[in-house]
């Protein structure tokens, strides 16, 4: 009898819950569905690979059938390959400058490599930049000094994203000035390795120089001390990477991994470098590829824990380099096609290779020809987390987002860049660049112009010049007023110049 009541009270009960819970359901899917604009989903996290004098044609995916690079490789074939890709300047602090700030080297005032403080005599860290022109009496125009220091004024990508509730860090070569100028002076939450060196004292762990003069190099590279006795540093500096990630999944993060490979000193693990002994190649060329391949190794792991903690698809990945690959008569590297390398002002000294991924936002495999630069870095991350540039600095680059998600089809409302180099180098000394559409003018402050054709003359090798005197006029002009807007310095006449 107790059965048949119970069964008789509870079985209405049972059907009055079902209709509730199923009523429930329906409604919030109906809700769901009725308001998925308004699903907040989590902000994307960014990693900006930035090797150090990586030549264009470096990588297997740009050419190459030398170096060995199936990571790096796979980040162009998952999304997209610039062939037109740009340093901002040929040498790396002012192009360092460039890519945390968004802006010209010009615009900045650093533009040249920054001396370190171990480089600078008895000079110390003075209480200003340096304003004074230099030159000596052999030179035809006196130059505006380069800064020891990027500017706190300027604003950098991590101040902007850590204001926006992003985590932040810097691992491997900074080269933007004195210790008050490190990293965390710039607004980096965690720096790895990060301080004044424009190279490392060593490659291998402790990563330092025991005889050297300087304290400094005798000590190793700040905030990256020694844990394994000869660990290679471009595979410290991925687990630093990868340290943090695990650290951050579950927050938004912007990690500037710089690797201080592969500048010199031209070093490597001898195992590796064995597998790139082969005829016509150097025992430096093999060193130089072994230290492109452990960038690679880097790739991978980073590649790897995107994959295992399912970051994959809300993180992007730039991959690019500082200036172009430093080409002594194809040592350490060979720019070929391409003409010259480091430090000079043709296409070997400042084009780079350029790779973008993004899973889900940007088409596998794409390949665009429209010319991009290191100053386009800063308002595309911020363009593709949400968050709005300063106002109060003037943005030089432009967002490669709708590009990005265009499949490399939305053209960009720009057909020039500028470089802007007023420091003596190589003959015939201080220069500007500017790239309009396919033509490029060198203008060289002593008074020389030259004038190439990209399109159809990719390694430069017949200046147009005295052929097309009306468009050396124009870019000229031009080219002299974007750098008035700027307020760059140019080199000035040297009163004491004497031959």
């Amino acid at each position: 009898m107790r059965r048949s009541v119970f069964a008789a009270v509870s079985m209405p009960l049972i059907i009055f819950s079902l209709i509730i819970f199923v009523g429930n359901l329906l409604s919030s899917t109906n809700v769901a569905r009725g308001n998925e604009s308004d699903v907040q989903t989590e902000p994307p996290n960014v990693i900006l690979i930035v090797v150090d004098d990586l030549g264009w044609m470096d990588l297997s995916c740009q050419g190459s059938d030398y170096y060995n690079t199936p990571n790096i490789d796979r980040i162009a074939k998952e999304g997209i390959q610039f062939t037109n890709g740009y340093a901002a300047c040929a040498v790396c602090s002012p192009t360092r400058a460039a890519l945390q700030t968004g802006r010209y080297p010009a615009r900045i005032g650093v533009t040249d490599w920054i001396r370190s403080l171990f480089q600078r005599g008895n000079v110390g860290t003075p209480k200003q930049n340096p304003t004074e022109y230099v030159g000596g009496n052999n030179r035809k125009l006196l130059c505006p000094p380069n800064p020891f220091w990027m500017e706190h004024e300027e604003v950098t990508i991590a101040e902007v994203l850590g204001s926006h509730g992003y985590k932040t860090a810097y691992i491997g070569k900074w080269h933007l000035g004195d210790e008050a100028w490190y990293p965390p002076g710039q607004g980096y939450d965690e720096n790895r390795g990060g301080c004044d060196y424009g190279q490392p004292p060593s490659y291998f762990d402790p990563y330092n120089q025991p005889e050297h003069r300087h304290p400094m190099i005798r000590a190793g590279i700040p905030s990256l001390p020694g844990r394994k006795v000869g660990e290679f540093l471009t595979h410290r500096e991925a687990d630093e990477a990868v340290e943090l990630i695990r650290q951050w999944k579950d927050k938004p993060f912007f990690i500037n991994l710089a690797h201080y490979a592969v500048h010199t000193p031209i070093q490597a693990i001898d195992a590796v470098a064995a597998k790139y002994k082969q005829n016509g190649k150097s025992d430096v060329n093999a060193k130089y590829a072994a230290m492109v391949e452990s960038i690679d190794d880097s790739t991978q792991q980073i590649l790897a824990t995107l994959d295992e903690l399912d970051l994959d698809d809300r993180t992007m990945i730039i991959f690019t380099s500082d200036n172009g690959g430093l080409d002594n008569g194809g040592r350490p590297t060979e720019n070929a096609p391409l003409r010259s390398g480091k430090g000079y002002a043709y296409e070997g000294g400042i084009r780079v290779p350029f790779l973008v991924r993004w899973p889900g936002q940007i088409k596998p495999g794409t390949q665009s020809d429209t010319p991009v630069c290191s100053i386009d870095v800063f308002p595309t991350i911020l363009d593709a987390v949400g968050i709005p540039a300063p106002t109060n600095q003037e943005i030089d680059g432009l967002s490669l987002l709708p590009l990005l998600k265009s499949g490399g089809q939305t053209a960009l409302n720009r057909d020039e860049l500028i470089w802007h180099f007023p420091h003596y180098r190589h003959a015939p000394g201080p220069y500007s660049i500017l790239r309009k559409g396919n033509w490029k003018l060198i203008y060289f402050d002593e008074g020389v112009s030259e004038l190439y054709d990209l399109e159809n003359d990719l390694s430069e090798s017949n200046n147009l010049a005295k052929q097309n005197p009306k468009k050396v006029k124009t870019m000229q002009d031009r080219l002299s007023a974007i750098l008035e807007s700027m307020d760059a310095k140019r080199p000035k006449p040297n009163p004491n110049f004497s031959r």
